[in-house]
């Protein structure tokens, strides 16, 4: 990709998550799926890395190698034109020095945002000083690269758990202002699902706060009034369906397209899509 196109969409892309409601980002897991997002219009498109594994045929958590990862990150590129963001798990790396490798090497499939988790397995939680070393190498990358990635580092303490809620709290804005410190441009504190902890949590922190979508949580607008900046929905795309057609989201999305409808009423029926089925 043309090196100042890149950093345009980078740009919209960090542009995006001032907007006066949360930025819905669809999940894509290959090519079609993001060229279908893209058809309706999304402003962004994020990728799901268990959906991205499950496609090629290995399990979630950097089963998948690198390699094929960013052959798949350019034939999503390819077929979009808007911003793209990566799941990048712990930054493919086993050192600082390799994420920042490893980084760099996404950033030249023209991707312009990443998130990059401070969990392993969702077992345990990394060293703070490890994962915001992590972070830091990605900003390095991208600062190299001359492209203004937007890094959006993960907290899997609610993942991990093994605390009390306030204790959870506190180390999570810990992490989040470490990694904060160190070059993210966003926090995910993934499985955050109380209100009135995510309004604290946004209070604490400086940037913008992704929270994602699932069962029980407020609409976006008032997730806007608790603080959060962007959300996107669960990866579990096999177990959905569309309550009206009974489909997958992909042909069921493909029909919505095919309607020529406008972009409010295929954002309703792409969330209308995503509906689990109880």
């Amino acid at each position: 990709m043309d090196l100042a196109r890149q950093q345009a969409l980078a740009e919209r892309f960090a542009a995006l998550h001032r907007g006066s409601v949360p930025l819905l980002l669809p999940n894509a897991w290959d090519a079609g799926s993001a060229a279908l997002f893209a058809a309706m219009e999304f402003d962004a498109i994020a990728t799901t890395s268990g959906g991205v594994a499950w496609s090629l045929g290995y399990a979630d958590g950097e089963q998948l190698p690198l390699n094929e990862l960013l052959d798949a990150v350019r034939r999503m590129v390819r077929v979009i034109d808007v911003p793209l963001t990566v799941d990048f798990e712990g930054g493919f790396g086993a050192t600082p020095t390799a994420v920042s490798e490893s980084v760099r090497a996404l950033l030249d499939t023209g991707a312009v945002g990443l998130n990059i988790d401070d969990g392993i397995a969702h077992a345990h939680l990394r060293d703070i000083g490890d994962a915001a070393a992590r972070v830091a190498a990605a900003r390095a990358a991208a600062e190299s690269a001359c492209v203004p990635a937007f890094i959006n580092a993960r907290v899997d303490c609610w993942i991990v758990g093994g605390a009390a809620p306030d204790a959870l709290l506190d180390d999570a804005i810990r992490r989040a202002r470490a990694y904060v410190d160190a070059g993210a441009d966003g926090i995910y504190p993934i499985a955050l699902a109380n209100p009135a902890t995510i309004a604290a949590f946004c209070a604490a922190i400086p940037v913008p706060v992704n929270i994602g979508a699932r069962k029980g949580l407020p609409d976006l607008a008032e997730l806007g009034r608790l603080g959060v900046a962007r959300s996107a929905p669960p990866p579990a795309w096999r177990r959905w369906r569309c309550r009206r057609c009974a489909m997958p989201p992909p042909p069921c999305a493909r029909a919505a397209v095919s309607t020529a409808l406008t972009r409010p009423s295929a954002m309703k029926a792409y969330k209308r899509c995503l509906n689990p089925i109880e």
